[in-house]
């Protein structure tokens, strides 16, 4: 490869770089956050029960797994 063609291949970069930069920034998708603690799941593990069956946990888990 030339070095003409690599300034002409690293100026189309820069350009496609900076076209994607203005994309990013006028994005108007909004950025959601998730909480995936298992605190935030599983309720009960707050400290509002001292239980829990194993069933439960279980079914928590699963349900976690299909949210995830």
């Amino acid at each position: 490869m030339s070095h003409e063609q690599l300034k002409a291949d690293l100026f189309e970069a820069r350009k496609e770089i900076e076209r994607l930069k203005e994309r990013a920034s006028t994005s108007t998708t909004p950025i959601v956050h998730k909480d995936l603690s298992l605190m935030s799941v599983i309720p009960k593990w707050l400290g509002s029960d001292d239980t829990v069956t194993l069933e439960e946990f279980l079914e928590s888990i699963e349900s976690s797994r299909r949210i995830g």
